[in-house]
């Protein structure tokens, strides 16, 4: 099957499975960020974890290759700080802001708006940022697994137990 099609099909089930988990709903978003609701937190380590497990079984059977990517501190942090400041400004993050807008909710468009906007103002800067934020902490390809010694399996299993255990713990707060 081509690796286009197979795109397409995942994409498409990520969309239903983000619209059937609600977590595209203002509501939902903004009671994330004001840690009272931590369904699209349970949603996205639920990914995560399917993702880890999926990659490195992959990778284990031969079947795929890991391309790790570089770990930069000063990229990551202001990074973040901008992704937390347009999603906290305007209820969506860009992959919620997109399922929004194909509900019907018009005011998605101003995440989508900031995700070009964005985009564009990176691509333009992006000489300068190289030889600055994109070398600020910059410790290279490096996994949890390099760092700590720890056999890969080992590391994915105590995560998922984790974060099972922190769903337990939400649930029982009514989060």
């Amino acid at each position: 099957m081509n690796i286009l099609v197979i795109g397409l099909i995942t994409g498409v089930l990520f969309g239903f499975l983000l619209q059937k988990a609600r977590v595209l709903r203002y509501d939902k978003q903004l009671g994330a960020l004001r840690l009272q609701d931590m369904t699209i937190v349970k949603f996205m380590l639920s990914a995560v974890i399917v993702g880890m497990i999926g990659l490195h079984l992959l990778s284990d059977l031969g079947l795929i290759a890991l391309s790790i990517k570089g770990a930069v501190l000063g990229a990551n942090v202001i990074g973040g700080l901008i992704f937390g400041i347009g999603w906290g400004l305007v209820g969506y993050c860009p992959g919620t802001s997109l399922g929004a807008l194909g509900e019907g909710r018009w005011d998605a468009l101003w995440g989508i708006l900031g995700m070009l906007v964005g985009a564009g103002l990176y691509a333009e800067t992006y000489p300068f940022m190289k030889r600055t934020l994109l070398t600020w902490g910059d410790l290279g390809k490096i996994t949890l697994a390099d760092v700590t010694g720890i056999h890969h399996w080992i590391i994915i299993t105590l995560l998922a137990i984790g974060t099972l255990g922190l769903f337990r713990w939400f649930e029982k707060k009514g989060l």
